[in-house]
């Protein structure tokens, strides 16, 4: 009988599984695809429709993955049910609400490059909230990303920006950034549980806060009636971003710790900009090459200081 932990296939998972640079760049891949999956989903699914679909297939498959965890974890978890919920709804449910809306409003290229500036909204926030440090390199970094970010909102035009005439839709991407940025921070106090355990009680708690948004959405009459497009949609969002994403991220925060893995948050901008030429043939305005090099190079500058502290 064949023994199926030395298959070909399953010793091939398990490299894949114990390299961390391939993770990273997976789930980097992977969350720059959303952005793809916005703009695909416009006509084809609505966004609060979108945002509590993919947590109700997903949900489920990552309490399956978590499921030997959960036992020694639930404990903890139900003990800090409200800080869950809160972190949910926050993270999961708030981002990816006005992530999906803002697709409806500005292009995938913009949302990628936007997406990128993250990690500089987290320094901004740790210094302002909680008086950490920022070395000289930091903040050059921070300041880079930042004027990316401008940049990408007043399209490149001083006019627009002296008017403060900035897309809707790129606002609402900023929004969900700050609040991504406000869960990162929040995740210093999370409960000593299993990556994996915490990950299914985020999922849980951002099914249930996302049930109101689709059920206000349903009454509103904005719900569309996905058709084959939209279900693939959905199921590319849920078993991506949502599932896939999120365990490879954490597997990869195992091996090389947070420092290193957020590194590869650099990776999101520069893919996602690159598949919404290629995919959606959004066209590559030279404002948005300097976007991207100040964002991209901005957040490079910022985590290489942040190692070398480390």
């Amino acid at each position: 009988m064949t023994d199926l932990s030395t298959t070909a296939p399953a010793r091939s998972w398990r490299a894949v599984w114990d390299s961390p640079i391939l993770l990273l760049t997976l789930t980097a891949l992977i969350w720059a695809a959303n952005a793809i999956v916005s703009r695909l989903a416009v006509g084809e699914i609505a966004p609060m429709t979108l945002t509590w679909g993919r947590w109700a297939i997903a949900a489920p498959l990552i309490l399956f993955a978590a499921r030997k965890r959960l036992a020694a974890d639930f404990a903890a978890l139900r003990a800090h049910w409200l800080y869950v919920g809160a972190m949910g709804a926050l993270g999961f449910t708030g981002f990816n609400a006005l992530y999906y809306a803002a697709a409806h409003r500005t292009g995938a290229i913009n949302l990628s490059i936007i997406q990128g500036a993250i990690p500089a909204f987290v320094l901004i926030a740790a210094r302002i909230g909680f008086g950490e440090k920022v070395a000289p390199l930091q903040a050059l970094g921070v300041a880079a990303t930042m004027l990316g970010v401008t940049t990408i909102a007043a399209q490149g035009s001083l006019a627009r920006l002296a008017a403060l005439a900035f897309n809707m839709g790129d606002l609402m991407v900023l929004a969900a950034c700050f609040l991504y940025a406000g869960y990162t921070l929040a995740l210093r106090d999370r409960p000593r549980v299993s990556g994996v355990g915490f990950l299914a009680g985020l999922a849980i708690a951002a099914f249930v806060t996302s049930t109101p948004l689709f059920v206000a959405e349903t009454a509103a009459g904005d719900f569309i009636r996905p058709g084959w497009m939209g279900w693939l949609l959905l199921l590319v969002a849920a078993l991506g971003p949502a599932f896939a994403g999120q365990l490879f991220y954490i597997r990869g925060v195992e091996l090389i710790g947070p420092g290193r893995a957020g590194v590869f948050v650099n990776l999101v901008p520069v893919f996602g900009a690159l598949m919404a030429v290629v995919l959606l043939g959004e066209p590559f305005a030279p404002y948005h090459i300097v976007a991207l090099a100040l964002v991209a190079g901005g957040i490079a500058v910022a985590q290489r200081a942040k190692l070398q502290q480390q």
